[in-house]
């Protein structure tokens, strides 16, 4: 078994706009790694590699938005996959022939993704414990070997896409840093984090809106109403600093030649003559 990292805490991100993604990748990370910006930079390079190949392919479209990043900072699994891979992990889908021993001991492994609609989080073994690590919940819920089983066949049956990380996981975070004291994250003890978990449960016996419970029964029905809600809140903000982002960082790519781009200017400016 592992030594015991980030002196035995456990670093959990709360939803914030609809930047679930850069929670699920820092979770996965246990620690504050990644910022929007950095995921957006990430995207960025995706979009012009691929406006470039189409370019290069003779296509006559060149789409302008982007396919790997929503203006309210919602990302695709390539930005996910590539913001792992500077830390050296690999993203492989469940279902694929390679991932077969986790489909049979997941217990053995050390996390997976979980993506369904907009939403993203992560599963993650820390100090030999499993955990779910949902920004939509207050503090991360520990699961059993049993039922992190019993758990991933129930997102699979509603339709969750699952995605294994494999890899060598970051051992230390320094939680002293500037970052680990701002933004969305949190260091908790397991204790805290299970006293968290007991007080919310608690709550929605008590007064929670109906049909909401810890399993998910019906995780399309349960997202699509928290989507509402939380995932689609708007932050004007945060969608004018990634787009400002996405146009900084990726100058526009044309499918036209210089000569036909010189003659309709020439055309329009006769135009407007």
């Amino acid at each position: 078994m592992e030594g015991v990292s980030n002196g035995g805490m456990l670093y959990h991100e709360v939803q914030e706009s609809k930047l679930c993604a850069v929670h699920c990748v820092n979770t996965i990370l246990q620690g504050p790694f990644f910022s929007e910006f950095d995921l957006a930079a990430v995207a960025s390079d995706l979009d012009r590699t691929e406006r470039q190949m189409m370019v290069q392919g003779g296509g006559d479209f060149v789409p302008e938005e982007s396919h790997n990043v929503s203006l309210d900072g919602d990302f695709s699994i390539q930005v996910l996959q590539k913001a792992l891979e500077v830390w050296d992990l690999q993203i492989i889908p469940l279902d694929s022939p390679v991932a077969e021993p986790a489909q049979i001991d997941p217990e053995l492994e050390n996390a997976f993704i979980c993506h369904l609609l907009n939403h993203w989080f992560c599963i993650r073994k820390v100090n030999g414990e499993w955990y779910n690590f949902d920004s939509l919940k207050a503090a991360p819920e520990h699961l059993s070997k049993f039922y992190l089983s019993a758990y991933l066949d129930s997102l699979k049956g509603f339709g969750w896409s699952i995605f294994l990380v494999r890899g060598k996981f970051p051992k230390e975070c320094p939680m002293s840093s500037s970052e680990a004291s701002s933004g969305f994250g949190q260091w908790l003890l397991p204790e805290d984090a299970e006293r968290i978990t007991k007080s919310c449960s608690a709550a929605q016996r008590t007064g929670s809106r109906s049909g909401q419970s810890q399993w998910p029964s019906d995780p399309y029905h349960q997202y699509e109403e928290q989507g509402t809600s939380l995932l689609d809140q708007e932050d004007e903000d945060l969608k004018a600093a990634i787009a400002a982002s996405l146009m900084d960082a990726s100058p526009a790519v044309s499918s036209k030649p210089d000569d036909a781009l010189e003659n309709e200017n020439k055309n329009n400016s006769a135009a407007n003559a």
